[in-house]
């Protein structure tokens, strides 16, 4: 039953900034709504992670390209007038105490202060809206309390390699944080930060210290005082400031956790979601990754070979061979093509036959991938139009990282931009 003593919690997400590391996806949206897993969008998991762990009320901050994440968020969260529930984006906007944008990650959360106070908290949870992990944030919250923490971090355990892309915490036995380090040089001794043996647990081995996820619980009151000053970000000042002169602890999360903020790092996380035993599961009846119910027809496969592939609803896919691949909604695959390790977001709207009629006499492919096209180690955007016998991504040709004119290269991977006509013929 509950009780006036149950912590009254507000779930802020983050939205991030320009998303330049996962430029192009983030050309015409921001971070967050940034498609994932076929159907879904990246922050539809700090969402779900927040509605399946009982925490219904939800801001999303962000500032740029917020139209298509705000689409997304109206079309697929409406709780009932009964549960107070809601999920809501507050956009940079101009007051009479404030004209500027976000300057960062603690800035944004400062100029909505008077939103957030009208919901009168006694916690704040904040969270990324651009990693990938399953987190029970109801029993963080619980190691919270019971610690008597004023601020809790949660942490994930790295080895030496990787600590210098981290903020890295030193704790004491009783996982009270006594230090931060902001990406320690690879050529530094931080030896003495290793995790304590009585809080190891079954963590691995390697992994010996403790690096920042950048999620956070704050006591409201707490939360105040870190913010009553000009800082700009969370990680670089407002939490080595607040381990000067608050009780800031460590909760240890020892599942999968990924930072998905690079074309590269988006790119595996998704294919990864192809193996017989992912790392993230989508596949739990309990805990749901929610999304917009579109209430498509299902898929309609002609005579297709798929290998440790995903297929979304909607798509037409006529003898095609796929493999390593995860086709998002309405995607249309025409005959004797072969993907092999392909992202494929989809299409926003199936085109008519005046439409297909209207590309034919431009000499325009329709949405989609045409006939006889082999495509690898590619991402390719919502509405893009393939033509027949093109080859991306197969012929062993080096790109430099960057914008080529009809595609995007990024660490090997060809990515082939939102709305992009890519004419019949075509190699890259």
């Amino acid at each position: 039953m509950s009780t006036s003593k149950e912590p009254r919690v507000l779930a802020i997400i983050l939205g991030g900034g320009k998303g330049t590391r996962l430029y192009p996806l983030t050309k015409e949206r921001s971070k967050p709504a940034v498609p994932f897993g076929g159907k879904y969008r990246i922050v539809d998991i700090p969402i779900s992670n927040c509605i399946n762990s009982g925490y219904r009320k939800i801001y999303l901050l962000t500032q740029f390209n917020s139209a298509s994440l705000h689409h997304h968020i109206t079309n697929s969260y409406n709780f009932d007038r009964f549960s107070k529930g809601f999920v809501e984006i507050l956009a940079a906007e101009q007051t009479l105490e404030h004209s500027g944008w976000f300057e960062g990650t603690a800035d944004a959360v400062r100029k909505n202060m008077s939103h957030f106070r009208s919901q009168n908290p006694t916690h704040y949870i904040i969270l990324s809206g651009d990693q990938l992990y399953r987190m029970d944030l109801k029993a963080f919250m619980k190691s919270h309390i019971e610690s008597g923490a004023d601020i809790t971090i949660a942490t994930t355990a790295v080895n030496r390699r990787d600590a210098s892309g981290f903020g890295i915490m030193q704790i004491d036995k009783d996982k009270k944080i006594t230090a931060f380090q902001e990406k320690p040089a690879p050529d530094k001794d931080i030896s003495d930060w290793k995790i304590p043996e009585s809080s190891r647990g079954d963590l691995p081995a390697e992994k010996e210290y403790l690096a920042s996820m950048g999620i956070y619980i704050f006591n409201a009151d707490a939360m105040e005082e870190a913010l009553d000053n000009k800082f700009t970000d969370f990680g670089k000042e407002i939490i080595p400031m607040s381990i000067k002169t608050k009780k800031v602890n460590s909760y240890i999360f020892n599942g999968y956790w990924e930072d998905i903020g690079t074309i590269r790092s988006f790119y595996e996380a998704t294919l990864d979601l192809t193996s017989p035993t992912p790392a993230f599961e989508f596949y739990d009846g309990d805990k749901p990754i929610y999304t917009h119910m579109r209430n498509l027809p299902t898929s309609k496969i002609n005579n297709a070979t798929f290998e440790s592939s995903l297929t979304s609803e909607g798509c037409i896919i006529s003898k095609a061979k796929i493999k390593r691949s995860v086709i998002g909604v309405r995607s249309v695959i025409k005959s004797d093509t072969e993907l092999d390790g392909v992202i494929m977001m989809g299409a926003d709207y199936y085109e008519n036959e005046d439409a297909k009629e209207n590309d034919a006499k431009a000499g325009r492919p329709n949405i989609g991938i045409g006939k006889n096209c082999k495509i690898a180690q590619a991402i390719i955007d919502k509405n893009a139009a393939i033509g027949d016998n093109c080859r991306i991504n197969v012929d062993g040709k080096k790109y430099e990282d960057g914008d080529h004119g009809l595609f995007y290269s990024a660490d090997g991977i060809i990515v082939i931009r939102k709305g992009s006509v890519i004419p019949a013929g075509t190699v890259i």
